[in-house]
């Protein structure tokens, strides 16, 4: 193995986790694209600002309860040993993905020429890919309790879908 290899590998790593590309990669992709765009300074609608705080700060304290009520680790990887079903978890089963999407959903409106659009659609798409697959793991692992969990909560947005 190459001595360059191992230097790689804390990169890999870093850029597999889903928070660091949602928080830190896409934003820093786009400010540049829209840069370029721009021709230097990137034009920004400072007015969504508040959506990026929320999403971060929602993802942030959410995963802090569903710590704190289901044990586990971030991810699947490490499944809760309880089901987190109060607090922002009563109302919505995916409340940290929802950070995730209210955050893109900050860049999209951010930068004026539509780069931050697609970004949000793909994730849009991939989060409910990955709620389904984490929905099938958590059926199996909880049964019954979290079969009536799915029918009382709403995965996405309280009361609607």
């Amino acid at each position: 193995m190459s001595p360059i290899a191992p230097a790689r590998r804390p990169w890999r790593r870093w850029l597999q986790s889903t928070s660091n590309r949602s928080f830190v990669v896409w934003p820093i992709v786009l400010l540049l694209l829209q840069a370029a765009l721009d021709g230097g300074t990137p034009r920004l609608q400072l007015w969504a600002l508040p959506l990026l705080a929320w999403g971060y700060g929602q993802y942030r304290w959410m995963g802090t309860q569903r710590a704190r009520q289901g044990g586990g680790g971030p991810g699947l990887s490490n499944p809760p040993e309880r089901l987190a079903i109060t607090g922002l978890y009563g109302l919505t089963r995916n409340p940290m993905y929802l950070g995730h999407l209210i955050f893109f959903l900050g860049l999209a409106l951010l930068f004026p020429a539509g780069v931050g659009w697609p970004v949000l659609l793909f994730h849009a798409w991939w989060f409910d890919r990955r709620v389904r697959a984490d929905e099938a793991s958590l059926r199996a692992l909880f049964g019954a309790p979290y079969e009536a969990y799915l029918l009382r909560v709403k995965r996405w947005i309280p009361g609607v879908f």
